[in-house]
């Protein structure tokens, strides 16, 4: 709440460079705030008497908005990634998949490694869990198996994700 906006009959007042004036009746705390050529804003509307500050309500606003939006900048959402395979798959195509895992974790991303059973496919299911080994094993340098390989249904996954790397200590 700002200026006229709060209904209190007094308000603990606090200054532009966070001395604290007193408790104040609302209007003249309203008026302190004006002959500065600021705002009052209730920073503590729940206490007993609530807590105003003077204050550049506007510019206020800004700063608190532009912190917000350097915090959006360095977070980063990891995402799942998924291939799909089948446990026929050739060496070319396993090393492309693989291109794609390396590039998938290096973004910082899961990677879900995918091989779907069709008809009778199901009996080789351990040649699958073989070729999603094989997928863990080549890129183990960078990722690390969370999910192993697990079957669901006529489906035979695993999940990997990037190794943490170790933040360098400025000493």
């Amino acid at each position: 709440m700002i200026n006229e906006r709060i209904h209190a009959r007094e308000v603990r007042a606090i200054d532009l460079d966070g001395t604290q004036l007193g408790i104040l009746n609302t209007r003249e705390a309203m008026r302190i705030a004006t002959e500065r050529g600021c705002d009052l804003v209730c920073v503590a509307p729940e206490a007993k008497p609530p807590v105003c500050k003077i204050m550049d309500y506007g510019r206020h606003r800004f700063e608190a908005e532009k912190k917000l939006r350097e915090a959006r900048k360095k977070q980063h959402t990891v995402s799942l990634k998924e291939l799909t395979v089948s446990y026929k798959i050739g060496e070319h195509d396993f090393q492309v998949r693989l291109k794609s895992i390396r590039k998938f974790i290096g973004e910082g991303n899961k990677v879900k490694v995918t091989v779907r059973f069709r008809g009778r496919e199901m009996q080789h299911s351990n040649l699958a869990q073989a070729l999603l080994m094989k997928f863990a094993t080549e890129a183990g340098d960078i990722a690390l198996i969370e999910k192993d390989p697990r079957l669901e249904g006529r489906t035979l996954y695993l999940i990997l994700s990037p190794i943490k790397k170790e933040k360098p200590v400025n000493a």
